[in-house]
């Protein structure tokens, strides 16, 4: 049982694919970078309890 060779538009398709898939695991990786800087620094502190109720 031989499989038929792909079609040339299934081999842009796929490579389209990848672009995006990277670009969008690119973009996760620099909100992540910016959330982990962010927390570390020393200024940031959570809201406190009568803040959030207002």
């Amino acid at each position: 049982m031989s499989f038929r060779p792909e079609h040339e538009l299934h081999n842009r398709r796929k490579g389209r694919n990848i672009g995006v898939g990277l670009m969008l695991a690119g973009f996760v990786v620099l909100v992540l970078a910016l959330t982990f800087t962010k927390v570390t620094s020393g200024d940031f502190e959570l809201p406190k309890a009568s803040e959030i109720s207002k």
